[in-house]
């Protein structure tokens, strides 16, 4: 279990605190506006009304307990370059701030944060990636170059065996697992015989799968 500091709850930052308080881990949120943080208690495990860019007022929070700092304000990115910059300064072990532009981004890793997420443009492209294509039904980014998917396979497989295919010999592409009748199966052999109603989760370069399956 970790201990989490969340400061910002429009609508991003009550989908995380529901999810970490989900988990199991303990929450803590913080937002000015004294409505949010009533409607956060339900989730959280402590919330306070409070300006994150107010020193006094985070060094109360006792920062440098927290495992990690979440920092979510969407709506005033001077606010959240002050609240970044702070929770760093004042021993955030693990700062984590939003952006909604890719100039902020840069900003926020230059003063403090260890990792930005940008849920505008992440959403957008996981949707483009999904819906054009009949062959991606999920995928997860893991940098620019590689993620995972989980794909349909080419007709032509069935009935042959994953040595037969070889695609990581090939492609560059490992295949993590078969999912069937929403079983997932992670034992695999080179033995193992497509029959047709699997989808598969493989990981490679971007460039790889779509040549391998033909995106």
């Amino acid at each position: 279990m970790k201990s989490i500091l969340l400061i910002g709850l429009g609508n991003f930052g009550m989908i995380i605190a529901r999810q970490v308080r989900e988990l199991g881990h303990q929450v803590m949120a913080v937002d000015k506006n004294e409505e949010r943080v009533n409607d956060a208690l339900p989730y959280v495990t402590n919330a306070l009304i409070g300006d994150s860019t107010n020193r006094s007022f985070l060094m109360s929070l006792g920062i440098n307990n927290y495992d990690v700092c979440i920092e979510t304000i969407g709506n005033d990115f001077q606010s959240s370059l002050e609240t970044t910059s702070l929770l760093k300064e004042l021993g955030g072990k693990v700062v984590i701030s939003r952006a909604n532009r890719d100039v902020q981004e840069k900003f926020l890793l230059r003063n403090g944060a260890d990792e930005v997420v940008n849920p505008e443009k992440q959403i957008a492209k996981w949707t483009a990636i999904r819906y054009t294509s009949d062959h991606i039904l999920d995928y997860t980014e893991l940098d620019e170059d590689h993620a995972i998917f989980e794909v349909r396979f080419p007709k032509e497989w069935i009935g042959k065996s994953i040595q037969n295919i070889d695609i990581r010999k090939k492609y560059g592409i490992n295949i993590m697992a078969i999912k069937e009748n929403g079983k997932m199966n992670l034992a695999l052999s080179p033995e193992y015989v497509f029959n047709g109603n699997e989808t598969l989760l493989v990981l490679g370069e971007y460039k790889a799968i779509r040549k391998c399956f033909h995106i």
